[in-house]
């Protein structure tokens, strides 16, 4: 399905990274390990996961409440420890340093100091 009206325009003008299919328009790995990098975390399959995970979660909804996110990633990240493991990887918060590493704006209240972020 069409994601911007430049697509609809172009279909074949818009080119996307195949393992990244729900990734915002104009996003890259390479815009992702910068944001990282600024941020001194090395990304690893847990974190793209994650980018995957957050950008078809916006993909399908286009406002996804913060709730709705940390629920999501908790089943889907549960044998690995859940949202305890990914505030491990991700100190700054999963949802809201995920998002800005996966090229999504991070829904309001993603970052909350007194509810879960260890930065």
């Amino acid at each position: 399905m069409a994601q911007s009206m430049a697509e609809i325009m172009n279909p074949h003008s818009i080119i996307r990274d195949s393992d990244f299919p729900d990734a915002p328009e104009g996003w890259s790995r390479e815009q992702a390990i910068a944001a990282a990098h600024a941020d001194k975390i090395e990304l690893t399959d847990d974190h793209w996961m994650l980018i995957k995970a957050l950008q078809s979660l916006f993909d399908r909804k286009a406002k996804p409440n913060v709730r709705e996110l940390h629920d999501a990633l908790e089943e889907q990240f549960h044998e690995r420890g859940g949202l305890k493991y990914l505030y491990g990887i991700l100190p700054g918060g999963p949802v809201a340093q995920g998002c800005r590493f996966a090229g999504l704006a991070a829904p309001s209240g993603a970052v909350d100091k007194s509810f879960g972020s260890v930065q």
